[in-house]
C-alpha cells in the first residue's frame, strides 16, 4: 500500500506566470494555498504576490474556475513569511530556472519545511539529483521534480522526475495527489535535460525548422501540414511558438545546446538566425503583437524571409498532400508520403522520419517506457498520437527500413544508428500487454496504483482496448451497458452527442429498464462533449417541410424525456464533461445529480439561434426560484441572475462558473480527472440508492411572478435595446423567456404547476420556430457554426 499524501495546505515558492497559475489551479482544487515570493522593495511586502494574484483575473485563458477564488490565495514573502511552511503538507518551487537562484533557496526554506512534507521543483529541465544536492539529508527522500505544461489548469501532462534519493512511497502519494486531485496524467520520466515533453516535443519543432529551410517551404505552409491534417492542434508548429513566445523557444533551445553537448544532433540546437533577430527586435510573439505572425486589422500577416517582410498568410496545404494526409489507413498513407516528389511531402516525410529516429534513439536515457513518451507528447503537445504510436500505425518493419536506409543514403538529421531491439521482428512498441521498455527489454503494463482503479477507460494506446461492457439496449440514438452490477450507463451515439429522436425515445427506454432492473442509471459520454444539445439539422427539416404538428410533438417528447429523467424512481446521474449545451444542458438540470468534469462549458444557448429553452430548462429555473424563496421571499431575486444567463445565452467557462450562473446545483459534484469522472458519478449512483432514493414529489405548487416580473424584465431589457446591447430579435426572445419563466399573465404571487409551465415553453419555442429570422438563425449556425445576430 503507497503512502498516502495528506495536502490540506500547499505553498507555491515564485509567484511569476507558472507560479501564480499552479497556486490558482491547487487552489482550484479546493487546496489552501500560500504564494510566496521576494519582499517587495517598496510599499506592502507582499506587493509582489499581490500583484501576480490580481493579474491572475486578467489571464487568457483563466487559471481561475472563478475570479472569486484569487482571494483564497494567501501572499506571502521569503523575509517575513517562512514560518508559514512549516504547516505546509506540499511544497512546490516555481522560480526561474536558474540552477544556483533554485539551491540558494533550498538552504534558506529548508530548517522551515514540515518533516512530513513534500519539496518538489517545477523546473521544466534542470537536473533534479543536482538539485538535491543541496538539502539537508533528511529532507531528500521526500524531493522530487514535478513539472506542470502551460497552462496548468488545461494542460493534462504532469511529469514527475524521481531524484536518485526519492522515497518511492512519496512519489506514489504525490502521483495520486496529482491524478484525482489536480487532474493531472502522470508520467515518470528520468533526470535528463528537458525530461520527456520538452526533449522530444522542441526536438519535433527543431527538426520542423530545419526541414523548413531546406525545402523552403512558408511558414504558414508548414502550419498548414503540421496542424489538425497530421493529427496535431490548430496551432501547429509556428504559431504555437508565438503563442509560447519565441524568447521562451530561444532559451528552451539554448539549454538544449547547453546540457546536452553529447547529443548526435547537438549540432541542430541553435535558435536560426530569424528567430535571435525577432527576439532581438522584441517581436517575441503573441503576448507583443508580433512575432513569426501578426495581425494587421482583420488580416494575419506571417514572416517571409526571402522578403525580410510580412506578407499574407495566405499558404495552403497543396491538394495532393491533402488527399494523401486524409488516407483513412495510415500505412497507405506513410508510403504516399515516402513515394511523392512534391516538395511538401518531402518536408513531412523527413520531419516524421528525424522524429521517429530521435525517439527510438533517446528512449532508454529518457524514459522507462515508450508509453511514457506517446502519453506526454499526446498530453502536454496536444497531438493526437504520439511519435510511437504515429510509427507502429503506419508499419514498423517498414517504416524502420526507409529509416535506416536514408540514414546510409545521409539524408536524415544524424547518422547515429538505430538501436538494436528496433530491428529484433517487432511490429511496434504497445500492445494489450503493455509497452515495450528498452531497460527491461519487456512489455511493462500499466500502473497498478490504486488510483488507476478509478479509471474504467483510460487514455488508450495504439494497440489498448478497454471492455466496453455488455450491452443491455440499443437504438440508432443510444446505447445502455453495464459491467455486471446495478448500475446501469446509457451514452449517446450522434455526432457530437446532439439530441435526436432517437435519443429521446432510447433515453426514455433506458430510465423504464433502469427503474425495473438496476438500482441506478448514469449518462456519461465515451469522449466529450456531454451533448451540443438538440439535431438543428433535423428540427428545420421538419420546419421548412410545413410539418408544425411533428415539430411540436418533437418538443412534447423532448419535454417528456427531462420528465422521466427527474422523475424516475432510480437517481439518474449525469456525468458531464465539455460541452453541455442546450437540451444536454436541460438532461443534467432533471438530473437527480450532476458530476461534472472541471472543464465544463455549460449553457442554455437557444436564444442564440432564435429560440428558448423548451426540455423543461425554464419550467426548471422556475420551480427552483419558487424553492429557493420559500413560502414568503422574493421570487423575482431569485429569477433575476438566471434569466440574465438564458437571455444572453451565456456559456460557464468551468464547471465552478456554472454553480454560480445556476445551471448547476450547490450540491452537484465538480471531478478534476475526466477519467475518474464514470467512477464518481457511479459511486453518486450508488450512494443515492444506498440511501433508500426517492424523486422529488411532482412540483404542483409553483409560486412565480407573473405580469409584474414580466413587465420588469421588459424594462432591463428595452434599457438594453436603447444602449444597442440587443437587437429587437433579440429583444422578443428575451421577452418570451422572461414570460415563460414568470409563469406567464397571471398575477405576481399565482400559483401554478409544472405542466402549465411546460405547455407555456411548448407554445412560445414552437411559435419562434416558425419565424422567418429565427430560421435564419438555425441555417447560419448549422452552415458557419457561428450565432447570427439579425
Amino acid at each position: 500500500m503507497s503512502e498516502k499524501l495528506l495536502v490540506r495546505r500547499a505553498a507555491v515558492l515564485g509567484a511569476g506566470v507558472m507560479g501564480a497559475q499552479i497556486a490558482a489551479h491547487l487552489t482550484n482544487a479546493g487546496v489552501d494555498t500560500v504564494l510566496f515570493d521576494l519582499p517587495a522593495k517598496e510599499g506592502e511586502p507582499n506587493g509582489v504576490v499581490n500583484r501576480a494574484i490580481a493579474s491572475l483575473g486578467k489571464l487568457s485563458p483563466a487559471p481561475l474556475a472563478s475570479k472569486s477564488l484569487a482571494a483564497a490565495i494567501r501572499p506571502a514573502n521569503y523575509e517575513l513569511g517562512l514560518k508559514r511552511l512549516k504547516d505546509c503538507d506540499l511544497v512546490i518551487e516555481a522560480i526561474a530556472e536558474r540552477m544556483d537562484w533554485k539551491q540558494e533557496l533550498y538552504e534558506k526554506i529548508a530548517p522551515f519545511v514540515a518533516d512530513h512534507a513534500v519539496l518538489a521543483s517545477n523546473t521544466s529541465g534542470l537536473g533534479i539529483n543536482k538539485l538535491a544536492e543541496v538539502l539537508p539529508e533528511k529532507l531528500r527522500s521526500r524531493f522530487c521534480g514535478v513539472h506542470f505544461f502551460n497552462p496548468p489548469r488545461y494542460m493534462h501532462l504532469a511529469e514527475l522526475i524521481p531524484a536518485r534519493t526519492t522515497d518511492k512511497a512519496v512519489l506514489q502519494g504525490l502521483e495520486t495527489f496529482l491524478t484525482t486531485t489536480l487532474g493531472k496524467g502522470v508520467v515518470y520520466a528520468r533526470d535528463t535535460p528537458n525530461f520527456i515533453g520538452n526533449r522530444i516535443g522542441v526536438f519535433s519543432i527543431l527538426a520542423t525548422i530545419h526541414h523548413t529551410a531546406e525545402t523552403g517551404l512558408g511558414f504558414d505552409e508548414v502550419d498548414a501540414l503540421t496542424g489538425p491534417l497530421a493529427g496535431r492542434p490548430k496551432s501547429a508548429t509556428y504559431r504555437t511558438s508565438d503563442v509560447v513566445g519565441l524568447d521562451t523557444m530561444a532559451h528552451v533551445i539554448k539549454t538544449m545546446a547547453d546540457t546536452l553537448p553529447d547529443d548526435p544532433w547537438h549540432r541542430y540546437f541553435k535558435s536560426p538566425k530569424w528567430l535571435a533577430g525577432l527576439v532581438e527586435k522584441g517581436a517575441l510573439g503573441q503576448k507583443a503583437g508580433a512575432g513569426i505572425f501578426r495581425k494587421v486589422g482583420k488580416d494575419i500577416m506571417v514572416l517571409d524571409l526571402e522578403k525580410q517582410d510580412y506578407r499574407p498568410a495566405d499558404r495552403k496545404a497543396a491538394d495532393e498532400l491533402v488527399a494523401i494526409l486524409k488516407t483513412k489507413d495510415p500505412v497507405e498513407k506513410f508510403a504516399a508520403l515516402r513515394a511523392s516528389s512534391h516538395p511538401q511531402a518531402k518536408f513531412l516525410w523527413a520531419v516524421f522520419r528525424d522524429l521517429f529516429h530521435y525517439s527510438a534513439y533517446h528512449l532508454a536515457d529518457i524514459a522507462e517506457t515508450a508509453r511514457d513518451v506517446d502519453l506526454a507528447i499526446r498530453w502536454g503537445y496536444g497531438w493526437s498520437l504520439g511519435p510511437f504510436e504515429t510509427w507502429q500505425a503506419a508499419g514498423w518493419k517498414q517504416v524502420a527500413q526507409w529509416i535506416a536506409d536514408d540514414i546510409v543514403a545521409g539524408k536524415a538529421m544524424s547518422d547515429a544508428p538505430l538501436p538494436d531491439w528496433v530491428f529484433d521482428g517487432r511490429d511496434g512498441v504497445h500492445s494489450a500487454e503493455g509497452s515495450y521498455s528498452p531497460g527491461k527489454n519487456a512489455r511493462l503494463p500499466r500502473s497498478a496504483l490504486p488510483v488507476y482503479k478509478r479509471q474504467r477507460f483510460p487514455d488508450p494506446l495504439l494497440g489498448e482496448s478497454f471492455a466496453k461492457g455488455e450491452t443491455v439496449f440499443e437504438n440508432d440514438g443510444i446505447r445502455m451497458w453495464t459491467d455486471g452490477d446495478d448500475i446501469a450507463v446509457a451514452s449517446f451515439k450522434t455526432k457530437m452527442h446532439t439530441v435526436s429522436d432517437n435519443v429521446l425515445d432510447g433515453l426514455q427506454e433506458a430510465v423504464a429498464r433502469a427503474e425495473r432492473d438496476f438500482a441506478g442509471l448514469v449518462v456519461w459520454q465515451p469522449r466529450e462533449p456531454f451533448s451540443a444539445g438538440a439535431d438543428l439539422a433535423g428540427a428545420l427539416g421538419l420546419l421548412q417541410a410545413g410539418k408544425v404538428d411533428a415539430f411540436e410533438a418533437m418538443v412534447a417528447n423532448f419535454q417528456a424525456t427531462s420528465q422521466s429523467i427527474k422523475y424516475s424512481l432510480v437517481p439518474v446521474v449525469a456525468a458531464v464533461r465539455g460541452l453541455a449545451l442546450g437540451g444536454g444542458c436541460e438532461f443534467q438540470m432533471h438530473s437527480a445529480r450532476t458530476v461534472a468534469h472541471l472543464e465544463s462549458y455549460i449553457g442554455l444557448v437557444e436564444a442564440g439561434v432564435g429560440l428558448l429553452p423548451a426540455g423543461g430548462g425554464l419550467k426548471e429555473l422556475a420551480v427552483r426560484a419558487s424553492e429557493a424563496a420559500g413560502a414568503n421571499g422574493d421570487v423575482f431575486a431569485e429569477l433575476k441572475g438566471v434569466f440574465e444567463t438564458v437571455a444572453m445565452a451565456k456559456v460557464s467557462a468551468s464547471a465552478v462558473e456554472a454553480k454560480e450562473l445556476g445551471l448547476l446545483r450547490a450540491g452537484d459534484q465538480v471531478v478534476f480527472n475526466a477519467h475518474e469522472l464514470l467512477h464518481v458519478a457511479r459511486g453518486q449512483a450508488r450512494a443515492l440508492a444506498d440511501a433508500g432514493y426517492r424523486p422529488p414529489m411532482p412540483a404542483r405548487r409553483v409560486r412565480v411572478v407573473g405580469d409584474v416580473g414580466i413587465a420588469t424584465f421588459r424594462m432591463l431589457l428595452e434599457n438594453m435595446l436603447e444602449g444597442r446591447f440587443i437587437s429587437e430579435y433579440d429583444y422578443e426572445i428575451a421577452t418570451r423567456i422572461a414570460t415563460v419563466v414568470s409563469g406567464g399573465d397571471v398575477d405576481r404571487n399565482a400559483v401554478v404547476d409544472e405542466d402549465w409551465l411546460l405547455r407555456l415553453e411548448r407554445q412560445h419555442f414552437v411559435e419562434l420556430a416558425q419565424q422567418e429570422k429565427t430560421q435564419a438563425r438555425i441555417a447560419h449556425m448549422l452552415k458557419t457554426g457561428k450565432p447570427l445576430r439579425n
